[in-house]
């Protein structure tokens, strides 16, 4: 049986296109694909073979973590998995969806609870914050940043994915903004101090409320910056602009459009709104939707990448909403994952002594290859838009 099943795991690999993979085991050496990445798959426990029958990238993940297998290049492995197995995977699904019934999918469309939402948050961002401070630069961001050039530091980056922002929201002194998804509070300060606005943030986990109001009180902002420790849904009032980075994937494909009603509710007439996102491709999202892969059974529960389209015909169902302008940026994403790997690599040391053990740093590691293959891959990639509804009048020229 255990040789069947990696004869079976061998004809999947079949379909491996733009790279090779040599895997060795107990049966022998065998190689798939052909030029490069060339990647090396050294499997010590024949049970990894039916992990990834069974349950996909879950069953890869799990396989991993339990130290079934070791790969000399898991983003060039992943790289290659992820432009070889997409199109066989896509018509898998298309054969489950009809398997899944109408019962399965009533139970997916059941919205989850503000109480799920903030289990699922705090599963993630409450984890030690040495973590994100060895791992991180010294903005705190953890969003893709924009590189100017290959030597561009990765706190330079961040600090330019700021400034992009804030001169595509036109934002002065005079403007209030809002901002849905608080991070570690740097967007928010960057906004206040160098642009004079007053900022409203909040966020639903507890550990990066408390940072953010410490960094507010620091950089001497407590008179421009308000943190709030509260689910978006709960926010009042109308901002002259708002603002969300990487927010919107913690939402959850079934709350996507509670949040776009969400933020009409809170612009003032004329407002506009960035928006910064990790976006699936447009072929990718039905199956993005109902699938659980590795990032969302170990990463990021309860979340999901919207796609453009979706995110099009979100705001055109239950908003006045649009997209006003789009900038892909996905290729910065890739140089941002490499740098947060070098760091979390470096730094092991002092991010292990905040409780955090060996098979954790396994799971980070496999994370961060697994995103980064996927954006260069661009089966995923990232994007800022401006949406605005239809009072906006903008500046002449608005790309800086």
């Amino acid at each position: 049986m255990r040789r069947l099943r990696s004869l079976a795991v061998r004809r999947l690999l079949s379909h491996v296109r733009g790279g090779t993979v040599t895997v060795e085991g107990s049966s022998g050496t065998w190689t798939v694909g052909s030029g490069s990445p060339t990647v090396g798959v050294r499997v010590h426990d024949r049970r990894a073979y039916a992990a990834v029958l069974r349950r996909g990238s879950i069953g890869l993940g799990e396989s991993y973590l339990a130290r079934w297998w070791e790969c000399d290049d898991l983003t060039g492995l992943l790289r290659v998995l992820t432009k070889s197995l997409a199109q066989p995977l896509r018509r898998l699904d298309r054969i489950s969806q009809v398997l899944r019934g109408p019962v399965s999918l009533w139970h997916r469309r059941q919205r989850p609870s503000k109480e799920d939402d903030r289990t699922n948050v705090r599963a993630h961002y409450d984890l030690p914050v040495g973590l994100y401070t060895a791992m991180l630069d010294e903005t705190m961001a953890y969003s893709c940043g924009l590189f100017d050039s290959p030597a561009t530091s990765l706190g330079d980056a961040q600090l330019a994915k700021y400034d992009r922002i804030c001169k595509k929201l036109e934002l002065s002194s005079d403007d209030h903004l809002v901002e849905i998804g608080t991070g570690w509070g740097g967007f928010a300060i960057h906004a206040a101090k160098n642009y004079g606005c007053r900022v409203t943030t909040t966020t639903i986990s507890q550990s990066q409320y408390e940072v953010a109001r410490q960094r507010v009180t620091q950089a001497g902002l407590d008179d421009r910056v308000t943190v709030l420790e509260a689910d978006y849904r709960d926010l009042t009032g109308h901002y002259d602009k708002l603002v969300s980075i990487e927010m919107i994937e913690a939402v959850g494909w079934r709350q996507f459009d509670t949040f776009f009603a969400t933020c009409a509710r809170l612009l003032r007439p004329g407002g506009i709104m960035a928006l910064q996102a990790i976006v699936i491709n447009d072929q990718s999202y039905e199956r993005a939707k109902h699938h659980d892969d590795f990032i969302r059974r170990f990463i990021f529960p309860g979340g999901c990448l919207p796609s453009i389209n979706a995110v099009s015909s979100l705001l055109t169902r239950v908003t006045e909403l649009g997209i006003f302008d789009v900038e892909d940026i996905g290729q910065h994403y890739a140089a941002t994952l490499v740098r947060w790997h070098e760091n979390l690599e470096r730094n092991w040391e002092e991010i292990a002594a905040a409780g955090l053990d060996e098979e954790f740093h396994r799971m980070w590691r496999l994370y961060l290859c697994y995103c980064e293959g996927a954006f260069l891959e661009r089966h995923i990639s990232a994007v800022q838009m401006v949406i605005a509804g239809p009072q906006y009048r903008p500046a002449l020229g608005l790309r800086h």
